[in-house]
Protein backbone atom coordinates (compact mmCIF):
# COMPACT_ATOMS: atom_id res chain seq x y z
CA UNK A 1 0.00 0.00 0.00
CA UNK A 2 3.12 2.59 0.70
CA UNK A 3 4.34 1.45 -2.62
CA UNK A 4 0.68 2.84 -4.30
CA UNK A 5 0.21 5.67 -2.08
CA UNK A 6 3.77 6.69 -3.49
CA UNK A 7 2.97 6.20 -7.34
CA UNK A 8 -0.61 7.63 -6.80
CA UNK A 9 1.15 11.09 -5.52
CA UNK A 10 3.30 11.48 -8.57
CA UNK A 11 0.25 10.60 -11.21
CA UNK A 12 0.01 6.72 -11.28
CA UNK A 13 -3.31 5.28 -12.66
CA UNK A 14 -4.73 2.05 -13.01
CA UNK A 15 -2.65 0.38 -10.15
CA UNK A 16 -2.34 -3.74 -10.18
CA UNK A 17 -0.66 -6.11 -8.86
CA UNK A 18 0.78 -9.52 -10.50
CA UNK A 19 0.74 -12.49 -8.50
CA UNK A 20 1.90 -15.92 -8.94
CA UNK A 21 0.56 -18.88 -6.87
CA UNK A 22 -1.23 -16.03 -4.41
CA UNK A 23 2.09 -14.26 -4.12
CA UNK A 24 2.90 -10.52 -5.13
CA UNK A 25 5.38 -10.52 -7.82
CA UNK A 26 5.22 -7.44 -9.41
CA UNK A 27 3.31 -4.11 -9.94
CA UNK A 28 2.09 -2.79 -12.64
CA UNK A 29 0.86 1.17 -13.43
CA UNK A 30 -0.40 3.72 -15.52
CA UNK A 31 1.99 6.96 -15.42
CA UNK A 32 0.55 9.88 -16.50
CA UNK A 33 2.94 12.25 -18.50
CA UNK A 34 3.14 14.92 -21.19
CA UNK A 35 3.31 11.85 -23.83
CA UNK A 36 0.63 10.36 -22.36
CA UNK A 37 0.14 7.45 -20.43
CA UNK A 38 2.57 5.01 -20.07
CA UNK A 39 2.63 1.54 -18.45
CA UNK A 40 4.99 0.70 -16.32
CA UNK A 41 5.99 -3.11 -14.35
CA UNK A 42 7.88 -2.73 -11.78
CA UNK A 43 9.19 -6.57 -10.74
CA UNK A 44 9.84 -7.75 -7.05
CA UNK A 45 12.04 -10.71 -8.48
CA UNK A 46 11.83 -12.54 -5.37
CA UNK A 47 13.39 -15.84 -6.21
CA UNK A 48 16.30 -13.66 -6.55
CA UNK A 49 16.44 -12.12 -2.84
CA UNK A 50 16.06 -15.28 -1.57
CA UNK A 51 18.85 -16.83 -3.48
CA UNK A 52 20.93 -13.93 -1.79
CA UNK A 53 19.61 -14.58 1.24
CA UNK A 54 19.73 -18.21 1.54
CA UNK A 55 23.62 -18.70 2.36
CA UNK A 56 24.07 -15.09 4.21
CA UNK A 57 21.55 -14.97 6.08
CA UNK A 58 20.11 -16.29 8.94
CA UNK A 59 16.61 -18.84 8.24
CA UNK A 60 14.08 -16.18 10.19
CA UNK A 61 15.26 -13.15 7.38
CA UNK A 62 15.21 -15.93 4.07
CA UNK A 63 12.27 -16.68 5.18
CA UNK A 64 10.88 -13.13 4.86
CA UNK A 65 12.03 -12.38 1.26
CA UNK A 66 9.30 -11.80 -0.36
CA UNK A 67 8.89 -8.71 2.73
CA UNK A 68 12.66 -7.96 2.02
CA UNK A 69 11.74 -7.67 -1.69
CA UNK A 70 8.58 -5.83 -1.23
CA UNK A 71 10.71 -3.34 0.83
CA UNK A 72 13.37 -2.27 -1.41
CA UNK A 73 11.10 -1.33 -4.06
CA UNK A 74 9.14 0.68 -1.65
CA UNK A 75 12.42 2.09 -0.66
CA UNK A 76 14.08 2.47 -4.24
CA UNK A 77 10.39 4.11 -5.15
CA UNK A 78 10.84 6.38 -2.28
CA UNK A 79 14.20 7.61 -3.42
CA UNK A 80 13.04 8.40 -6.60
CA UNK A 81 10.04 10.25 -5.95
CA UNK A 82 12.78 12.44 -4.08
CA UNK A 83 14.78 12.87 -7.15
CA UNK A 84 11.91 13.89 -8.94
CA UNK A 85 10.72 16.12 -5.86
CA UNK A 86 14.01 18.25 -6.14
CA UNK A 87 13.84 18.36 -9.98
CA UNK A 88 16.47 16.28 -10.38
CA UNK A 89 15.02 13.83 -12.87
CA UNK A 90 11.44 13.60 -14.54
CA UNK A 91 9.64 10.87 -13.45
CA UNK A 92 9.14 9.54 -16.58
CA UNK A 93 12.82 9.38 -17.08
CA UNK A 94 12.72 7.48 -13.34
CA UNK A 95 10.49 4.39 -14.68
CA UNK A 96 11.55 4.54 -18.54
CA UNK A 97 13.60 0.56 -18.33
CA UNK A 98 10.19 -0.36 -16.78
CA UNK A 99 8.19 0.96 -19.75
CA UNK A 100 6.29 -2.12 -21.09
CA UNK A 101 6.95 -2.68 -24.41
CA UNK A 102 4.73 -5.64 -26.26
CA UNK A 103 4.92 -8.32 -23.21
CA UNK A 104 8.48 -6.91 -21.96
CA UNK A 105 9.78 -4.06 -20.15
CA UNK A 106 12.14 -1.96 -22.18
CA UNK A 107 15.13 -3.28 -20.18
CA UNK A 108 13.98 -6.71 -20.58
CA UNK A 109 13.08 -5.96 -24.49
CA UNK A 110 17.03 -4.13 -24.58
CA UNK A 111 18.44 -7.50 -22.74
CA UNK A 112 16.59 -9.91 -25.01
CA UNK A 113 18.72 -7.95 -28.00
CA UNK A 114 15.04 -7.15 -29.34
CA UNK A 115 16.52 -3.35 -28.94
CA UNK A 116 19.39 -2.53 -30.36
CA UNK A 117 21.85 1.01 -29.64
CA UNK A 118 23.06 2.58 -33.11
CA UNK A 119 26.75 2.66 -33.39
CA UNK A 120 28.52 5.98 -33.06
Amino acid sequence: MEIQTLLASKGAKKIMIDYESGIPVGLNFLLSCPQGEIPIRLPARIENVRKILKNSAPRSIYENAEKIAWRNIKDWVDAQIALVETEMVSTQEVFLSYMIMGEKTLFENFTDGQLKLKSA
